[in-house]
């Protein structure tokens, strides 16, 4: 067996007795993600690869935010960079301009929301803390920005680290791994211990699905997701109409909501306590039914 991997059955052996609240301290707020919750997404841009998902002016952003909480979702996650394969990783500058005419005037409007920053840029996500934002999203895991973990740190908030492998641009060029969940595994356990040497006490993990992975990597890790609990953190999942949904059933973005639901209450079923969607109300109802389940003798 691979000498790479001794750290992560080390790791196994350490923290499979552990267990612990998972309590966040979110601008001053114990937020609790022990039980599942949705995060929902607006994506600051035209091309994100979900065209409902963009939302450019104040007015269709406040109306979202309004409608998620109706639906009782308090936690959404903002982007100015598109994520998507091929696109280009933009400048901080583009996104702190991009979150000066948003988050100023959604934090007057809706003070008590949750607001993740999807970003890989340390000097935007210093701004949007200092802003009210209460969670960094970082696509990167903190391997972009080396000054990403201090700043975080610095602000005592929040941070998710998601596995991508490559960049946006490539990395769906025929992405390998020795084998994918343990390598993954093998890279949470490097960054968490990074994170945490920086002083960042709340991790979430997210796998990044559809980051970096073809069709058989991303459902290998769905199988294999139970195997994150290790790291006793809350895990995000985010399968919210792509393309390992589409490409499976042999259809497009528009038509892949019963595919996300079905992968979301799998998700569920092996952990994951956030799921990151475009579709609030029928996430809510995969919570719900799980929930229920859960509650039967």
């Amino acid at each position: 067996m691979s000498n790479k991997y001794i750290f992560v059955f080390n790791l196994m052996d350490m923290h499979t007795h552990i267990s612990r609240s998972f309590l966040m301290n979110c601008r001053g707020t114990l937020v609790d993600f022990s039980s599942p919750e949705v995060m929902g997404v607006i994506n600051v841009n035209t091309d994100s690869f979900y065209k409902a998902s963009r939302r450019v002016s104040l007015d269709a952003i406040f109306q979202y935010v309004e409608e998620a909480q109706l639906l009782g979702c308090n936690l959404i996650d903002i982007g100015v960079m598109s994520s998507k394969p091929g696109s280009e990783i933009i400048d901080s500058e583009v996104e702190i301009d991009a979150f000066k005419a948003v988050l100023p005037s959604l934090m007057r409007e809706f003070p008590e929301i949750l607001i993740s920053i999807d970003t890989l840029h340390a000097d935007t996500a210093a701004f949007c803390l200092e802003g009210g934002a209460s969670i960094i999203n970082d696509i990167s895991g903190g391997n972009f920005d080396s000054h990403m973990f201090a700043t975080v740190a610095s602000y005592d908030a929040p941070i998710i680290l998601m596995h991508m492998q490559g960049v946006p641009k490539t990395m769906q060029e025929n992405p390998q791994y020795d084998n994918v969940t343990m390598d993954v595994l093998a890279f949470f356990a490097r960054q968490i211990h990074q994170a945490e040497v920086h002083g960042i006490k709340d991790i979430i993990i997210d796998p990044g699905f559809g980051f970096g992975k073809a069709v058989e990597h991303n459902y290998a890790l769905l199988r294999d997701l139970s195997s994150f609990s290790i790291f006793d953190r809350p895990m995000l999942v985010g399968f919210s109409r792509k393309s390992m949904v589409s490409k499976v059933l042999h259809t497009n973005a528009e038509n892949s909501l019963n595919g996300t639901s079905i992968l979301n209450t799998l998700a569920l079923t092996k952990g994951a306590k956030i799921l990151r969607v475009h579709d609030i109300k029928e996430a809510k109802e995969c919570i719900v039914l799980y929930q229920t389940m859960q509650k039967q003798d």
